[in-house]
Formats: C-alpha cells, sequence, structure tokens
C-alpha cells in the first residue's frame, strides 16, 4: 500500500506499526523521513507535511486528543482555540504541557487519535468553564449528534452535579454560540425571559425579556447591508409596537457578558421606574 495514501486515510498522521499492518511496506517506512512531503516527526510516529501537529503528539504520549483540543475534529463550536493539549491518558500520570483525562468508554474516531464525540463532551463539561462547554455542547445537540439525556446518563453522582447544571443551559435550538450563552448569563443574573419569539409584522425574535425588551443577537450575516435595513425596519416596528429594542454583537455576548447583563438590567429597572411613575 502507498504510504501516502495510508497516511490521508487516517488524517495525515499514523503510528509505524499501524502502517505496517495496514500493508504499507517496511521499505517505504525506513526511507519515509527522506519522501517528498513525509516527515517523522518521533520515533515511530509518521505524518504528511501539514498535518494537524497535534495527532502526532497524541501518538508521542499514547493518548487520544478530548475535551478542548478535540473539538476542531468533531467541527464543534469553540469560544477559543484550545492552548494546552487534552489527552486522555489511561495512567493518569502528568506529562509536560499535556492536560491528562483518565477514562475513555466509547471506541475513538476511526484510524485518528481522537476520542468519541460523547467522551469529549463528558470531559469539556468536567473540565472547562461553563461557557466554553455550552457551546461545544449546544452545537453537537443542534446538529443531532447527541442528545442531553445521553450526556446526564454518563454524568452520575454528586462530583459531576456542576457539569450536569451546564446541561440546563442548552437551547431547544439555536443558530450559532451566541444563543445558548447569552441565554445562560440571562439566566444566571436572574433575568426572565422567553426565547425564539414570534411578533406580528416583526418576525421571530431571539428573546423578549420581562415581556417588553427585546434582545436581538447579530451574527456576520446581520452586517450585510440588505440584512442591516431589514433590521433597522424591524427594529422601528418593534418600538412602534410598544417594546423595547437592545442589539449585541459577538464580542459583547463573548468577551463582555457582564457588560450586556448589566445594561439589560439597568433597562429593566428604567421600565419599572416609568411604569411607577405613570400610575
Amino acid at each position: 500500500m502507498d504510504l501516502k495514501a495510508a497516511l490521508r486515510a487516517r488524517g495525515g498522521t499514523a503510528m509505524r506499526r499501524d502502517l505496517l499492518k495496514a500493508g504499507v511496506g517496511a521499505w517505504q517506512l525506513r526511507t519515509a523521513g527522506q519522501r517528498d512531503g513525509v516527515v517523522v516527526p518521533y520515533r515511530g510516529v509518521v505524518a504528511l507535511a501539514g498535518a494537524p501537529p497535534e495527532f502526532a503528539e497524541a501518538y508521542r504520549h499514547g493518548g487520544l486528543l478530548t475535551c478542548i483540543s478535540a473539538a476542531p475534529h468533531h467541527g464543534l463550536w469553540q469560544l477559543h482555540p484550545a492552548s494546552e493539549l487534552h489527552l486522555v491518558c489511561g495512567n493518569g500520570l502528568p506529562r509536560d504541557g499535556v492536560v491528562p483525562h483518565r477514562r475513555a468508554s466509547l471506541p475513538p474516531l476511526p484510524g485518528r487519535p481522537v476520542a468519541a464525540l460523547g467522551d469529549v463532551l463528558v470531559h469539556v463539561l468536567r473540565c472547562r468553564p461553563a461557557a466554553e462547554a455550552l457551546v461545544m455542547v449546544q452545537c453537537a445537540v443542534v446538529r443531532g449528534d447527541i442528545t442531553v439525556d445521553f450526556l446526564r446518563g454518563k454524568l452520575p453522582g454528586n462530583r459531576n452535579g456542576r457539569a450536569r447544571g451546564v446541561l440546563d443551559f442548552v437551547c431547544r435550538r439555536a443558530d450559532s454560540l451566541l444563543e445558548p450563552l447569552a441565554a445562560m448569563h440571562f439566566r444566571q443574573a436572574g433575568i426572565g425571559f422567553v426565547q425564539h419569539v414570534e411578533l406580528s409584522g416583526v418576525g421571530e425574535v431571539d428573546f423578549v425579556v420581562e415581556g417588553f425588551l427585546i434582545v436581538e443577537l447579530d451574527g456576520k450575516t446581520h452586517f450585510e447591508p440588505r440584512a442591516i435595513k431589514r433590521d433597522r425596519r424591524r427594529d422601528n416596528t418593534s418600538v412602534a409596537g410598544g417594546f423595547t429594542v437592545l442589539r449585541y454583537f459577538y464580542e459583547d455576548v463573548v468577551h463582555h457578558p457582564e457588560t450586556m447583563v448589566a445594561e439589560v438590567r439597568a433597562t429593566i429597572r428604567a421600565h419599572r421606574a416609568g411604569l411607577r411613575l405613570n400610575k
């Protein structure tokens, strides 16, 4: 079997022993480092030039990528790229530059050093801050790749209480990571809202807070000229109908949620004060 073809079938990187089992000739492997476009990053590891470097690191440590390190390989939403290598390493021994996760209960991705989706999400729920874990779980749930009930079943007992709590914030549907994040911040702040509300003459809005305040979350598509005009007309119709409208962007929800929550609270206070004055 051709060495490069075998590597491409395995995501670009493989252990020498696995390539031998797949039918790659011993001579091809002995001369792998001399072949154009092929590298030997570590002893016993062979890779195509440009292959994901984390694959070679996983093989080097005898582990599987998991948690946030596995997110790109499952196509999951992420708030931030992984700054450390998260690996399932069976013995849990410390390794420089590695965040170890002790156990995987499901078969890994075929031909790749990547833990199964279920294990990846269980690990991120236990390991990472709520916001990071939420967006990964939300993405998998919206795609229909996994269910909240399945993950709850993998997180029994008191020690997993915080992880199960994140699952309470998974939305029934979401077009982007902004919606579940904003919903989590609002709930944690004690702000009452209804999500995905259809309003006459306006269409569906992201949130209606306390019955009077529309909160819209604007992703990239909202910056197109046609979308800007549509959103402004929707806002005008909403205000004419007695609503107040606030709009927030990616950087607001992801990087400055405390400011967003403070503005929503201030708007609620001002509305209530106005109601008292009008009595």
